[in-house]
């Protein structure tokens, strides 16, 4: 079992920064992709951004140059350095943790509104 918490959210205009933090907890040692996904109202939830165990990182095309995702030396936190925010970032942004089997652990989410 793997539990994540997510905190960083909040409310920002826009060309605004936020940077989310992901700690995950318990089989920390199964988990092989750590990642950032969203949702925003009446849409379906979307990758934003991937990093391997080895730092390999993958970006969805609308954030990529403006969001970094990075990992800490324990691989315990990752986190969602988001930058040049846009209205249309807004969504409900969940950490998610994939383990070597494919099983993904969710976070509860955190709110990113950008808003003037």
């Amino acid at each position: 079992q793997v539990q994540l918490v997510e905190s960083g959210g909040g409310l920002v205009q826009p060309g605004g920064s936020l940077r989310l933090s992901c700690v995950a907890a318990g089989s920390i040692f199964s988990i092989n992709v750590m990642g950032w996904y969203r949702q925003a109202p009446g849409k379906q939830r979307e990758m934003v951004a991937t990093i391997t165990r080895d730092g390999t990182t993958n970006y969805a095309m609308s954030v990529r140059g403006r969001f970094t995702i990075s990992r800490d030396g324990t691989k315990t936190t990752a986190y969602l350095q988001m930058n040049s925010l846009k209205p249309e970032d807004t969504a409900v942004y969940s950490c998610g943790a994939t383990s070597i089997t494919g099983f993904t652990y969710w976070g509860q989410g955190t709110q990113v509104t950008v808003s003037s």
